[in-house]
């Protein structure tokens, strides 16, 4: 009989580079050694002033290890914040969960919930898993926001997912919901994915990158709500419902403080 995995809790972190097929496909050479230059300047001296270990690379994706959520938060912040300076945005997800340890790579369902809080992060922001921002308590100088419950792919129970983004002030006012409901007068966008329609599979990576693209401009103009790239991409496929969508917002709204929206005909 084989000896048993070895297994361990830890906060794992899953980060990539918005739109980076698009980038690729512009400037090959240019997107790589700027990614190599923000890697050497920013995020790896980070990475390890924080305690964190980079797993693996995937492209242009890192797989990280942190000794906690705290340290892993307090990292992942000053990235984004740096990352204000450049030309490109990241997604990152975080999660604290259980990992199986194999030579020096890490697997399991704590590693998958990572990943799939990555996909669905803003672009220049942070996705925690509830049990990693309640591990955060008061030691983080940050405020978080409740997006409420998610259904991710090849996950079997729904995640709470937590939100940061560069522009929320460390106050607890802004979880207010008369300040959310606020926003009501602004006019709402949402970029729905594109239809591949060259028949070759691979390029669905380019389509998804022009409305992520699309999107995270849009959601530097102030006078704009935006809906979020998670909440769109629920209406990929044939029989889009266009007056479903319009309800997109208010679910976003609504999730954030632990509601539900059923709708009923």
């Amino acid at each position: 009989m084989g000896e048993e995995p070895q297994r361990r809790l830890a906060a794992i972190v899953s980060t990539d580079v918005v739109g980076y097929s698009r980038l690729i496909g512009i400037d090959e050479a240019g997107t790589l050694a700027a990614l190599r230059n923000i890697r050497a300047e920013l995020i790896d001296p980070l990475i390890e002033r924080h305690g964190g270990r980079i797993v693996k690379t995937m492209g242009d994706g890192l797989l990280l290890e942190f000794p906690s959520v705290v340290n892993a938060a307090t990292c992942s912040i000053a990235v984004q914040q740096g990352m204000a300076q450049q030309d490109m945005d990241l997604r990152i997800g975080i999660n604290l969960g259980d990992i199986v340890i194999e030579a020096d790579d890490i697997h399991g369902d704590g590693v998958n919930v990572a990943a799939r809080l990555q996909e669905a992060c803003e672009a220049g922001g942070l996705a925690l898993s509830g049990v990693a921002h309640e591990s955060l308590g008061n030691l983080v100088d940050a405020t978080f926001e409740d997006a409420g419950p998610q259904e991710f792919k090849n996950i079997e129970r729904p995640i709470r997912m937590w939100h940061w983004m560069p522009d929320m002030a460390p106050s607890p006012i802004r979880r207010h919901l008369g300040q959310k409901l606020a926003q009501a007068d602004k006019p709402t966008i949402a970029v729905l994915p594109f239809d591949n329609m060259s028949g070759d599979p691979e390029h669905a990576y380019f389509a998804d990158g022009i409305a992520e693209d699309i999107t995270t401009e849009l959601s530097r103009f102030g006078a704009l709500f935006v809906v979020s790239r998670h909440s769109a991409f629920k209406y990929r496929g044939d029989g889009l419902d266009l007056a479903q969508v319009g309800r997109v917002r208010w679910s976003h709204l609504v999730g954030q403080f632990g509601g539900v929206v059923k709708v009923y005909s």
